[in-house]
């Protein structure tokens, strides 16, 4: 059964879908079966994940409101490795159309137990603002990945982001937590950039990725070529960060895990132990 997890926050323009398009491409080269829903209607993950959005047959706006079986809208990256569930345009028209639906917060966790099982991840690009489809986004994730630029104002937004979580784990989705925080655009030789990361680590300690993501050229250059930046210059800092974060993400994994599984009883005698 796949980890669902959502990449979000309600702030544009930190990071968020590059996070998304690369950490994909990034548990895909670790052997990781991925699967990447765009639900942003800008279609950015599905264009620099090398599908030309203008060009799909069916999107994820057919799987929220016509019911289209996954399966039929999935679309292959091929060198990368991870499928796509794209979006364009369309799904602008299902932000109102979902309003008139039944179950229409939980429209997306139905679909995705379609493929759940096809997959180890399922990444959800969601969009920056907090609407019926970020909405979905969020009940259909086991976790929420919190891409965020170390600066004042994107602490406000944490803040607000942090309530609107909690708010959904009440009433729509009892196992929501945050996955982790993720430090995008990350330059080190700013005072406020390493005031605002303390700031983190006191309030969120270990949910804070050990991981920073780089100011990096390649990264934004990456989806002009329709490509994760690891298959642009896979020696950039950006992919270097990228595959560092999905280590860590597997890592994280495997000691939930090994934590939540049951200990050995012995069912007979121990050695040495009269029978």
């Amino acid at each position: 059964m796949a980890r669902i997890i959502a990449i979000a926050n309600q702030k544009g323009g930190v990071g968020k879908t590059t996070t998304c398009v690369n950490l994909a491409a990034s548990l895909a080269a670790m052997k990781q079966r991925v699967l990447l829903v765009d639900l942003d209607p800008q279609g950015n993950a599905t264009m620099g994940s090398g599908i030309d959005k203008y060009a799909v047959q069916r999107s994820i706006y057919d799987v929220l409101v016509h019911r289209t079986p996954v399966a039929q809208a999935l679309c292959p990256t091929g060198e990368s490795a991870f499928d796509v569930l794209p979006a364009n345009g369309d799904l602008t028209a299902a932000e109102v159309e979902l309003l008139e639906l039944d179950n229409k917060e939980r429209r997306l966790r139905t679909v995705l137990q379609e493929v759940a099982d096809n997959y180890a991840y399922i990444l959800i690009d969601c969009p920056p603002s907090l609407n019926m489809l970020t909405l979905n986004g969020l009940v259909a994730a086991d976790g929420v990945i919190i891409a965020m630029q170390c600066e004042y104002y994107a602490l406000e937004g944490l803040t607000a982001l942090m309530s609107t979580i909690a708010r959904i784990a009440q009433t729509l989705n009892r196992d929501l937590q945050v996955e982790g925080i993720l430090r995008t655009m990350y330059d080190p030789r700013n005072s406020l950039t390493n005031e605002v990361s303390a700031q983190l680590h006191e309030h969120f300690g270990q949910k804070v990725y050990r991981t920073v993501v780089p100011r990096n050229v390649r990264l934004a250059e990456a989806p002009s070529h329709g490509v994760p930046a690891m298959y642009y210059d896979r020696y950039s800092r950006g992919s270097k960060a990228y595959m560092a974060l999905a280590g860590e993400i597997i890592r994280r994994e495997e000691k939930l895990a090994a934590t939540a599984r049951p200990e050995m009883v012995p069912t007979g005698p121990l050695q040495g132990e009269a029978g």
